[in-house]
C-alpha cells in the first residue's frame, strides 16, 4: 500500500463518527474514516426491524452515500475495515486488512457492544443481543420462525415453549422489544394462522432492579410497566438471570421455558482502553477530559459510548446518540479551529433536549428537563424526533410511510423469514429429539 501522509482520522461511522465527519468535510479538512461495515445504522429504530415492523434498508444507509468522497473537494477517503491496534507513540493505526494509517489527530468513536456479566460464552448463543442488520434480521428470523414451529406441532408443551418470549433488560430497548413484540402477536399475526392462536403467545420482560426504565423518575417506570401490562406483557422486575440454557431462563425463584431469549440488557464499550493502553471505567469506557480528549494527549479524542466524561453536576453522560452526535461535532470543531489557528471552543457542554422511549402502539413517555410526557402525546413526539434523526430523505419518507401504514392496518410489512433457515430451526427446536425430551425437561428445571 502506497505510502499515507497523517491526516485525521476517524474510527466508526456511527452518530459521532458520522456527525465528526460530516462536519470536517463542510469545513475541507482532509480525514479518512474507517468502519468494519459500509452502512451507518440508525440503532434506536433497530427493534423495529427485529420485529417486522421496518425493513433494514429503512435504518441504515451507505456512508459513501452520506460523504460522497468523489465529489468532495477535500480529500476523504473511506475503509471498511477493523481497527486491531494504535500506536501512539509513531501515532499510526493498525488494521485487520494490514494497513497502517498515520494520523494528525484521532476521533475514537466506535460505540459500544452488549454485556453478558461475564457470561458471553455461556449466555450469548441462547440470548442474542441487537447490536447490528445481522442481529436484528437474526432475531425476526427466530420469531417468525417460532410461530411457524408451533402452527406445525401437535405437542402442546413445546408449542408453548416456541410461543413463549423472554426480553431480558428493563431498559428503552428492552422496553420496547417487549412491546413491538406483543404487538405483533395479538394484532398483526392473530389472523395469520390455522392451528394456533398468536394472541396466546406469552411475552416476558425480565429487569434485574425493581423498576423499568431505572434512568428516567420511577414514575415513567411504573406508567410503562402498567401500559405493557394492559398489553400483556408479563414483566418481572426485581429478578437478575441466574442462568440461560437451551431449554429457557432460570431465575432465583421460577424458570421460564422458552426458545426465544433475547438479550437487552448491559453495555460495554469496545476495546478502545486496550489499544491506546489506558485505564477505563468498569464499563470499559475511556475517561476523557472536558474537551473530550485524553488527558496526555490532545492529538487524540474520544466520544459517544466509548467515552466517559461527566456533565457540569458532576454525573457521567448517559450513553444516548444526541450526546455522541454533540460530541463529534465538538471534536471537529476543534480540529478545524486548530487547522485554521483559531481559539479552541470552551470545554465541551451537553445539551439536553429530553430522552424518550416508546411502549407501544400510541404509547410512550418523555423526559424534558422538568416536563414529563405520557401517552399519545410523547408517541407523537418521540415518532417526530427519531424521523428527524435518520439519515437521508428516503429513510425518513419510507419510515413515516411503513407507520402510517401500521396505524390504519396494523400490519407489519417486513414478515419475511430470510437466511438459514435450517440453522434457525434448529435454533429454535432440535426436531423429534426436543418433543421426546420435553417432559424430562420440564422435570429437571423444575427440580432446580
Amino acid at each position: 500500500m502506497q505510502d499515507r501522509e497523517a491526516r485525521v482520522v476517524i474510527v466508526g461511522a456511527g452518530f459521532g463518527g458520522l456527525t465528526a465527519a460530516k462536519t470536517l468535510a463542510k469545513a475541507g479538512v482532509p480525514f479518512v474514516l474507517i468502519d468494519r461495515r459500509n452502512h451507518h445504522l440508525f440503532q434506536p429504530l433497530l427493534y423495529q426491524v427485529a420485529t417486522a415492523a421496518l425493513a433494514p434498508a429503512d435504518i441504515a444507509v451507505p456512508i459513501r452515500a452520506v460523504l460522497s468522497p468523489g465529489r468532495q473537494k477535500s480529500h476523504i477517503e473511506i475503509l471498511m475495515d477493523e481497527v486491531t491496534g494504535i500506536d501512539r507513540t509513531a501515532r499510526t493505526i493498525s488494521t485487520q486488512g494490514g494497513a497502517t494509517i498515520p494520523f494528525s489527530h484521532l476521533i475514537l468513536a466506535t460505540g459500544s457492544d452488549y454485556a453478558y456479566f461475564g457470561n458471553e460464552d455461556r449466555w450469548a448463543p441462547h440470548a442474542p443481543a441487537l447490536k447490528s442488520l445481522d442481529d436484528a434480521l437474526n432475531i425476526r428470523r427466530r420469531v417468525l420462525l417460532a410461530f411457524e414451529r408451533a402452527e406445525t406441532t401437535s405437542n402442546v408443551a413445546l408449542r408453548q415453549r416456541l410461543m413463549t418470549f423472554v426480553v431480558i433488560g428493563g431498559g428503552p430497548t428492552g422496553v420496547e422489544t417487549a412491546g413491538a413484540l406483543a404487538e405483533l402477536a395479538r394484532a398483526t399475526l392473530a389472523r395469520d394462522f390455522s392451528n394456533i392462536d398468536p394472541r396466546t403467545a406469552r411475552v416476558v420482560l425480565v429487569e434485574a432492579l425493581d423498576t423499568l426504565l431505572n434512568a428516567y423518575p420511577r414514575r415513567l417506570g411504573a406508567y410503562t410497566r402498567k401500559k405493557l401490562e394492559q398489553m400483556g406483557v408479563e414483566v418481572i422486575t426485581g429478578r437478575p438471570v441466574e442462568d440461560i440454557t437451551t431449554d429457557g431462563v432460570l431465575l432465583e425463584d421460577r424458570s421460564i421455558l422458552t426458545a426465544n431469549v433475547f438479550w437487552c440488557a448491559g453495555v460495554k464499550a469496545t476495546p478502545v482502553g486496550e489499544w491506546l493502553g489506558v485505564e477505563t471505567e468498569r464499563n470499559g469506557a475511556v475517561r476523557v477530559g472536558p474537551d473530550l480528549r485524553l488527558e496526555d494527549d490532545p492529538h487524540i479524542f474520544v466520544i459517544g459510548d466509548a467515552s466517559s466524561v461527566d456533565d457540569e453536576s458532576g454525573d457521567p453522560l448517559p450513553a444516548l446518540a444526541p450526546v455522541a452526535k454533540q460530541q463529534g461535532r465538538y471534536a471537529a470543531e476543534t480540529i478545524i479551529a486548530e487547522a485554521r489557528n483559531h481559539p479552541a471552543p470552551d470545554p465541551f457542554r451537553y445539551r439536553d433536549w429530553g430522552t424518550m422511549a416508546t411502549i407501544g402502539r400510541a404509547a410512550a413517555v418523555g423526559k424534558f428537563g422538568k416536563l414529563e410526557v405520557t401517552g399519545f402525546p410523547a408517541w407523537l413526539l418521540w415518532g417526530a424526533v427519531h424521523v428527524a434523526y435518520l439519515v437521508g430523505f428516503r429513510n425518513r419518507l419510507s419510515v413515516m410511510l411503513n407507520w402510517l401504514w401500521a396505524w390504519v392496518s396494523y400490519a407489519k410489512g417486513s414478515r419475511l423469514i430470510t437466511g438459514p433457515d435450517e440453522a434457525a430451526i434448529d435454533a429454535l427446536d432440535s426436531g423429534r429429539a426436543v418433543e421426546a425430551e420435553l417432559d424430562k425437561t420440564v422435570t429437571n428445571l423444575e427440580e432446580r
